[in-house]
């Protein structure tokens, strides 16, 4: 099997034995070294499409890596896994300015997406702080949300084509540019956020916007939650869908992303519950940032907001979004890292976050409770310092943040999927009946369970 891989590819695109030790499965653990039977480097989707065949041909199963910042353990392998990494295809195929699209390979990072339509008066709207290294596929195959879903969507609302590898080699293709198109099932949603279990996404015509004239962004002081919520729907309405980001920051989150080690200024001081981002863009700066002005002006008049610092410049911008989009910050100052990223209806969040608060508090071996998120769309990040890795403590902490979330109607992932570390919990947001059509769709376009085998379900 390995020589039918060098003949396919080249030998010095398939990396066995000591070759893999500077492989890492995710940019938090570079130095582990990757665990693999080899790992294969394409460089199309057909050579995609003839790995599968071999892998069928042998009953190989396959683990793909993109930008390896997951954080539910879908890229994580094992030594009798071959690894697929999608670094090589990272051509940017088209742009089409006409159609407002841009076709990509898998392996494109997004941040060159993103400047790619910006030199080209356009936007690419999908951001978070992985930016730099997340890659398309891995995307698409996570179906990433991050903190402009409020107003763009998560990744399923931006991709209108797409080029998929099924586990037997068959290359669905379909990379069409339209945005209306209803002739039957709409097929390419059954990869988008399956993370690699159905397909492999190898390239994929992504939607574009036209590049908004103004940004502009205030960092605001709130005390009580049930303000936060009189925040969100005064700047929703007042900025009459040009709002693009509404992202909450509890207080001592707040501290510990703009206090030393870090070399940010924090734009308030730390007197108050709350810390909200919001951003607007629109088609005339000095019109939207009036705007923006007054809207802020009316809170405070109406005792909504304490305070809020306004960004004057593209640098203050730039250092607003930094201080959220840093979660490293926080992970510096842990001994031992847990995540989560919890869904719930908007109006049980300030209850809900300080029930599991209050409880993790209790743990001894828990040191840091961080909370944040994008509470426009429900989703709550949590990231929980602590002592040891034990099974113990980690299911402990997992039943009190997931506990709640069943009966309130929430989600055991809001964005980042479920892979190996949360399947367990599937059943908290999942019907049986949900799971068990899941499973049938798994059998029928991977009935020798290949691709990521033992993830998700």
């Amino acid at each position: 099997m390995i020589s039918a891989f060098k003949s396919l590819l080249g030998e010095h695109n398939v990396l066995t034995g000591e070759q893999l030790a500077s492989r890492y499965v995710h940019i938090w653990r570079m130095n582990d070294g990757l665990t693999a039977k080899a790992l294969l480097l394409p460089e199309s989707t057909e050579e995609v499409s003839e790995i599968m065949k071999i892998c069928t041909a042998h009953n190989q199963p396959v683990v793909v890596h993109g930008g390896l910042t997951n954080l539910v353990g879908s890229t994580e392998t094992t030594l009798q896994e071959v690894v697929i990494s999608m670094e090589r295809m990272r051509t940017i195929e088209e742009l089409d300015t006409i159609s407002r699209t841009v076709t990509a390979q898998a392996g494109v990072i997004l941040e060159n997406v993103q400047k790619l339509a910006e030199e080209n008066d356009l936007l690419f709207p999908m951001n978070f702080g992985a930016k730099g290294s997340a890659q398309i596929g891995g995307i698409i195959s996570t179906n990433a949300g991050g903190m402009r879903v409020v107003r763009y969507g998560m990744t399923r609302n931006l991709v209108l084509g797409l080029e998929v590898v099924l586990a037997d080699g068959t290359i669905i293709s379909s990379l069409k540019k339209i945005i209306k198109d209803n002739s039957a099932y709409d097929i390419k949603h059954n990869f988008i956020g399956s993370e690699g279990t159905l397909g492999i996404v190898t390239k994929a015509v992504l939607r574009l916007s036209e590049k908004p004239v103004s940004r502009n962004c205030a960092f605001i002081g709130v005390n009580g939650y049930e303000n936060v919520v009189k925040l969100l729907k005064h700047m929703d309405k007042g900025l009459a869908g040009t709002m693009s980001a509404f992202e909450l920051i509890w207080k001592n989150t707040f501290v510990g992303m703009t206090s030393p080690p870090t070399e940010v200024t924090p734009p308030l001081p730390y007197d108050y519950d709350y810390y909200v981002l919001v951003e607007s863009m629109g088609g005339n700066h000095e019109t939207d940032l009036i705007t923006l002005e007054n809207l802020l002006a009316a809170a405070m008049e109406n005792g909504i907001v304490e305070d809020a610092a306004l960004a004057g410049s593209s640098a203050d911008i730039e250092l607003f979004f930094r201080i959220r989009e840093d979660v490293h910050a926080l992970v510096s100052r842990m001994k031992h890292d847990q995540h989560f990223d919890i869904s719930l209806p908007i109006s049980d969040i300030g209850a809900t976050i300080t029930s599991i608060s209050e409880k993790l508090a209790e743990i001894p071996e828990v040191d840091l409770i961080y909370p944040f998120g994008h509470v426009a769309d429900g989703n709550i990040h949590f990231m929980i310092g602590k002592q040891n890795e034990s099974v113990e403590l980690k299911k402990k902490i997992d039943h009190i943040v997931y506990a709640p979330l069943k009966t309130l109607g929430g989600s055991v992932s809001a964005e980042h999927g479920i892979g190996l570390h949360k399947k367990d919990y599937l059943k908290l947001c999942r019907t049986e009946e949900e799971i068990t059509l899941m499973k049938l769709l798994k059998k029928t376009l991977d009935p020798k369970d290949l691709l990521n085998r033992g993830k998700v379900i």
